[in-house]
C-alpha cells in the first residue's frame, strides 16, 4: 500500500437511517492504522461490506453524543473483542462518553479483551495519536459538538541522488540509511544526511467536523487542509430550518471551505428529504467552491500523501 491514506464513508445520512444512507460513520484508513469518526447505529453492518477490519481500528473520534453518531459504538466494540481484537482502542469524545460507555458495558455484562481508553476532549486541546497531532474545537450545534483537525508528521524529502553520485556514494543500503538517519559515514568522513535530501514535505492536514452551523471554529479547524469533511444536511431552500436546528446547508459548507482555503471538500450528513434530488446539494456547493463532492455510503476518497 505504501503511504496511501483514504477516507471510507460508512454512513452519510442525517438523523436516522434510510435505504440509501446509513447514519454517520467515516473511516480513515492508513497503512499503519484505521480510525473511525463517529459510529452511528449499524456501523458494524456497514463494515461487513467494506475492507475495514474491526481489530485494526485503534481510535474512534466521536463528534457529539447524539444517537445517530454513537448508537453503533457498543456493538462495534463488543464485536471487535469477539473478533480477537486484543490491541488497545482509544475513544475520544465529549464529556459524558465515558459515563455512557462504562454504564453500557457494565449493565450488559460486556467484557472486552483489550484495553479501552476513553479520552473526554475539551475545546482547544491537542492530542497525539499514531504520530498525528489532533486538535479538538467546539462547534455550534444545539448540543456540544466537536470538530477534529488532524496534522500528520512532516515527511522527509527525497534523496538528492545527483549530489550523492557527485560524492561517489554507490547506490545501495547506504542510500536507505541516509533517508533514515541524521548522519552517515562515507570513506572516513561523516556527512549530514539532510544535506543530501530535498526539503521536507509538509505532513497531511485533514479536518472532520461534527454537526454544526457555520462558525469561526470550523474555519480555524479547516484552515489550509488537504481535505475537509463537512456536514451538508440541507439545501439553500431550507437555510432557516438548518440554522434553527444547528445544521449547515451545502452552500454554507462550501463557504467555509472557500474561506479556509481548503483543497477539497467532502459533503456528508445528508437529510433523507433529498433522496431523489441530491445533486442539487453538490451543485449549490460547487457554485461557491468548485472542488466540492457529495459523499455516498461506501464511497472511497484518496487523501493526498
Amino acid at each position: 500500500k505504501g503511504k496511501k491514506m483514504e477516507f471510507y464513508f460508512l454512513g452519510t445520512g442525517a438523523g436516522m437511517p434510510s435505504k440509501q444512507r446509513n447514519v454517520t460513520s467515516i473511516a480513515l484508513l492508513h497503512p499503519k492504522m484505521t480510525w473511525l469518526f463517529d459510529c452511528g447505529e449499524a456501523t458494524q453492518h456497514q463494515i461487513l461490506h467494506s475492507p475495514i477490519k474491526p481489530r485494526k481500528v485503534n481510535a474512534i473520534f466521536i463528534t457529539h453524543l447524539h444517537g445517530d453518531h454513537i448508537f453503533g459504538l457498543p456493538g462495534f466494540i463488543s464485536t471487535r473483542a469477539a473478533l480477537e481484537g486484543t490491541t488497545p482502542l482509544t475513544i475520544y469524545g465529549p464529556i459524558g462518553i465515558k459515563e455512557w460507555m462504562d454504564a453500557t458495558l457494565r449493565i450488559t455484562g460486556t467484557y472486552l479483551r483489550y484495553p479501552l481508553r476513553i479520552v473526554e476532549v475539551e475545546d482547544g486541546q491537542t492530542y497525539e495519536q499514531d504520530g498525528f497531532l489532533i486538535t479538538a474545537r467546539l462547534l455550534e450545534h444545539r448540543f456540544p459538538a466537536f470538530g477534529y483537525r488532524l496534522e500528520g508528521p512532516e515527511e522527509r524529502g527525497a534523496l538528492r541522488v545527483d549530489a550523492l553520485k557527485a560524492l561517489g556514494v554507490p547506490s545501495g543500503p547506504l542510500y536507505r540509511r541516509i533517508t533514515l538517519e541524521e548522519t552517515f559515514e562515507f570513506e572516513g568522513t561523516i556527512y549530514t544526511s539532510s544535506d543530501f535530501l530535498e526539503a521536507p514535505k509538509p505532513g497531511i492536514k485533514l479536518a472532520v467536523l461534527g454537526d454544526t452551523m457555520p462558525c469561526e471554529a470550523a474555519i480555524e479547524l479547516a484552515r489550509d487542509v488537504d481535505v475537509l469533511v463537512h456536514e451538508a444536511t440541507f439545501a439553500d431552500s431550507e437555510v432557516e430550518h438548518a440554522g434553527r436546528f444547528g445544521h449547515s446547508t451545502a452552500r454554507q459548507a462550501a463557504e467555509i471551505a472557500d474561506t479556509a482555503q481548503v483543497k477539497k471538500l467532502l459533503l456528508t450528513h445528508v437529510s433523507a428529504r433529498y433522496v431523489d434530488q441530491e445533486e442539487v446539494l453538490e451543485q449549490e456547493a460547487r457554485e461557491v467552491f468548485a472542488n466540492s463532492h457529495l459523499m455516498y455510503d461506501h464511497r472511497v476518497v484518496p487523501v493526498k500523501g
